[in-house]
């Protein structure tokens, strides 16, 4: 069986794992793993998963070294994986290690063990570009993050629904129900009008 991961990371637009399912799928794999997750996380839960339900001499296909691991440990731990329940790893135009037979070839390892650090490199480099962006940011007295919510910015669906709340004809859960919104958002806006009132 040949299977397909996608990963991209929660900050990503969906787009971005659409566009690897599509062409991992013009690959010929038979089932997409979807993840949604930060490359260097200890834990990706549909990679774990994938990789209990492989059997020996399936396919593993994904885009780039960095969907399976933005860190050289997790790939090698990865690499393990794909020697020890004889696999083939296909990184899409690029790197081919088949341990269908229970060996792999040095250099295929070593290349992708390279690609790796590389792609951990990239990730910290980011990483640090964002840091410095933020501190530069902050120097220059911007305002980072989201902008505060103040009573003008709650929306009119919500206000629709508050006077019920006020008069005990719904509850928190109903008017998030009703307005559409989430619970912690809901419950921010009801604090927010609360406070202007004191």
């Amino acid at each position: 069986m040949t299977h397909g991961y996608a990963r991209c990371s929660t900050s990503e637009d969906r787009q971005d794992i659409n566009r690897q399912t599509r062409e991992l799928k013009k690959q010929g794999v038979e089932r997409v793993w979807l993840e949604f997750e930060h490359g260097d996380t200890a834990s990706k839960e549909q990679q774990r998963l994938m990789l209990d339900a492989v059997n020996p001499g399936d396919t593993i296909l994904t885009l780039e070294v960095s969907r399976l691991a933005r860190s050289a440990k997790q790939l090698c731990e990865i690499i393990d994986v794909i020697r020890d329940k004889h696999l083939r790893l296909v990184i899409v135009g690029s790197i081919t290690m088949d341990c269908r037979d229970g060996r792999v070839d040095p250099m295929t390892e070593a290349f992708l063990q390279i690609a790796g650090v590389f792609s951990q490199l990239e990730l910290s480099m980011i990483r640090e570009r964002v840091r410095s962006g933020v501190e530069n940011a902050r120097a220059k007295g911007k305002q980072l993050g989201r902008p505060p919510v103040s009573e003008a910015s709650i929306p009119d669906k919500f206000y629709r629904y508050y006077s019920q709340y006020q008069d005990g004809s719904i509850n928190l859960s109903e008017l998030a129900r009703l307005t559409r919104l989430s619970r912690p958002t809901v419950y921010r806006y009801v604090r927010i009008l609360e406070g202007v009132k004191q």
